[in-house]
Order: structure tokens, then sequence, then C-alpha cells
């Protein structure tokens, strides 16, 4: 593995890019550990390559067919970690589970529905509709002052 390390005064934050001919086990576990030692990126996999996604355009994560997945305004991304794991490291003012399968940015809600009885409808700005179970109800109108 070759490793190269360029200074440029000009540069806000670090930028790490792996090039590289095919999709291993060794580049997902590079990935994996750079994005938990940046709590501001996380790494998402899809069929032949990692991007490193910035947490902040992440509207939703939710699981399917037991996988992780991570939804963002240009694409759905496989997450290696488990959602309880995610919940953890996300920002609890900006993360907020809504369901035993589903975490949403608060900052992607666009409108929420109360209409449904007893449970909350919340339309993302991918125009997704995301349902609160009836177990988290209580704990969402905390977090929105409701």
């Amino acid at each position: 593995m070759k490793i190269q390390v360029t200074l440029d005064p000009t540069c806000k934050e670090p930028e790490v890019t792996i090039r590289t001919s095919e999709m291993t086990e060794e580049v997902g576990e590079i990935a994996q550990r750079l994005s938990v030692s940046n709590q501001r990126m996380l790494a998402g996999f899809t069929e032949d390559s990692v991007e490193l996604l910035d947490i902040s355009g992440i509207i939703r994560i939710y699981t399917v067919n037991k996988s992780v997945v991570a939804e963002t305004s240009t694409g759905t991304y496989t997450v290696k970690m488990r959602l309880y794991e995610l919940e953890e490291r996300l920002d609890k003012t900006l993360f907020v589970r809504i369901s035993h399968s589903e975490i949403v940015n608060l900052k992607a809600v666009v409108n929420i529905d109360l209409s449904f009885t007893g449970t909350i409808a919340m339309t993302l700005t991918n125009n997704a509709t995301a349902y609160v179970s009836r177990r988290y109800v209580s704990k969402i109108k905390q977090a929105l002052g409701m």
C-alpha cells in the first residue's frame, strides 16, 4: 500500500481519498477506521466504492434486510455499523431515533403530521415519509419541544 501526504496551507480540513482498482476488505476496514476517528464523517459503501459521508448531509439512517442504510440527497449507502452504534455516535441534538429501525436528521424534517392517531408522520427533504412509532412519540415531542 502506498501512502501519500500533501501539505496545503489553504486546506481548511483534512481530506482523505482512497484510490484503488477494486473494493477489498482491507480498503473497507481503512475507510471504517478513518470514519470512526472523525465524528463528522461516516463511511458509506456502494457496490464498488466507499465514500466518506458528511454526517450533516445524512437525511436518515434505517435498516433494510438486516443492512443499515444511510440516505443522503446524493444517494443511498450501506453502513457497516449497527443502528445503536450510530445512535450513540451521532449528535443527539440533530439526530433522533424514531423507531426500532430508523434514525432521522431533524434538520431534514420539512413537515410533521400529527393527524395519525398515536403516531407522527415526518416528511423529509427528499420527499420520503418517516413514521414515528408509538414507543418513540414522547421522545420526539420532547426533542422538538412539543
